[in-house]
């Protein structure tokens, strides 16, 4: 075989190898991809029914109910408009409360209840680092409580 020949077939052999690399890529991307809806979305049937997706909203006041002798809660999660039933088996995490955040993974079930396989309780909006927090304080007490640009480069 002649040199230039040898050249094109690996070059071609590259291409190829790339191309599959490509494709592996793309595939698991796409398979692990979970897109997010809400409970209006939920109900209008606008989710996929064959993948797992994500819906969040509310945990409805008063929903939450634990079956006796196991792991699993029943809760509704609502986004003020609509409101679809939930069950979840496992540990619910701490910051885990009716009227506050939630976004449950998993798929819709044949019952019309969204079966979870993980929950994630939304921690609230105005939780600001302790940092943060000091400098807006000692900003709004006022110029005079900050420390200058001298003393802050001692320390």
């Amino acid at each position: 075989m002649k040199a230039r020949y040898r050249r094109f077939a690996w070059i071609g052999l590259g291409l190829a190898a790339v191309g599959i690399a490509v494709a592996l890529v793309l595939s698991a991307f796409r398979s692990n991809l979970v897109f997010f809806f809400t409970p209006s979305q939920v109900v209008a049937h606008e989710v996929p029914q064959s993948r797992p997706f994500r819906v969040g909203g509310l945990v409805e006041a008063g929903s939450l109910r634990r079956d006796p002798g196991s792991l699993t809660v029943h809760f509704l999660v609502t986004d003020t408009a609509k409101t679809i039933p939930v069950t979840y088996t496992g540990l619910l995490p701490d910051l885990f409360k009716e009227g506050k955040g939630v976004v449950a993974q998993g798929r819709m079930g044949p019952d019309g209840a969204f079966h979870a396989t993980e929950v994630l309780a939304k921690h609230d909006e105005n939780y600001m680092p302790p940092e943060a927090k000091s400098a807006i304080e000692q900003a709004q007490r006022g110029p005079e409580s900050m420390p200058s640009l001298h003393e802050a480069q001692a320390r």
